[in-house]
């Protein structure tokens, strides 16, 4: 089976599965929010091990030793749709930062808002700066850590994005730990590519960058890390 076709299969899949998944998990909204955290990593192994079976693509994870136990904010390379999905099984309760239109989207939007997930709404300015900044307040006193992809959008593989002020904001403002995670998932899942390849993504959490840089260190320091560790990666 070629990888156009498996690919088309496991999109169609995932759609199909996804649906019914969150139907039928729509009575857990009115029970503790413990249980659609629960209801998501259900979700998100169902979609790994599609993945894994119709495409042949599975994942590995190096320096979780890097994570704190508390709150912190993860600062993500971003490629690919997968990424966005793993952070539930390797976070606990984690809140991403995304963009707006996909609390437009029914029935997963409800998900979301359970979840307490920080819509960002883009083109809004300053006013999505500070919205952003609310969001993460909220999601620190929670203990919980956050998710940011610093880029703002998916980037090509071996390009660096155009990293985004919103993540200098926050280091600035919330003095909590900034942990970079480098990966390589462009490889196998590419920016808007229907195609998907076989192989094994490695996602990798790196040293924290601790609260005290100025903001221009903080952001030389973060994009320095982690496209020289993305680009150390392997390339297969």
């Amino acid at each position: 089976m070629g990888r156009f076709i498996r690919s088309v299969l496991f999109d169609a899949s995932l759609y199909i599965v996804s649906f019914v998944i969150m139907v039928v998990f729509l009575p857990l909204m009115l029970l503790p929010r413990g249980a659609i955290f629960w209801a998501g990593r259900i979700w998100v192994k169902v979609a790994m091990g599609l993945l894994r079976v119709i495409v042949g693509l599975s994942w590995r994870v190096e320096g979780i030793e890097h994570l704190p136990a508390g709150a912190c904010v993860i600062a993500c390379k971003h490629e690919s749709a997968w990424e966005t999905l793993i952070f539930h099984l390797l976070l606990n309760r984690p809140a991403i930062a995304l963009k707006r239109e996909l609390t437009w989207i029914p029935i997963i939007n409800l998900y979301f808002k359970r979840m307490g997930m920080v819509a960002i709404d883009r083109g809004a300015g300053a006013s999505a700066l500070k919205s952003l900044i609310q969001g993460a307040r909220r999601v620190m006193a929670e203990g919980r850590p956050l998710v940011i992809f610093p880029e703002g959008t998916r980037s090509i593989h071996g390009k660096p994005g155009n990293y985004q002020v919103g993540v200098a904001a926050l280091y600035r403002d919330l003095n909590v730990p900034v942990i970079p995670v480098a990966l390589n998932s462009g490889l196998f899942w590419g920016r808007r590519s229907l195609i998907k390849r076989p192989g094994v993504i490695t996602w990798q959490f790196l040293p924290p960058i601790e609260p005290g840089l100025s903001r221009a260190e903080f952001m030389e320091t973060l994009v320095a890390r982690i496209e020289g560790a993305c680009a150390k990666l392997p390339k297969e």
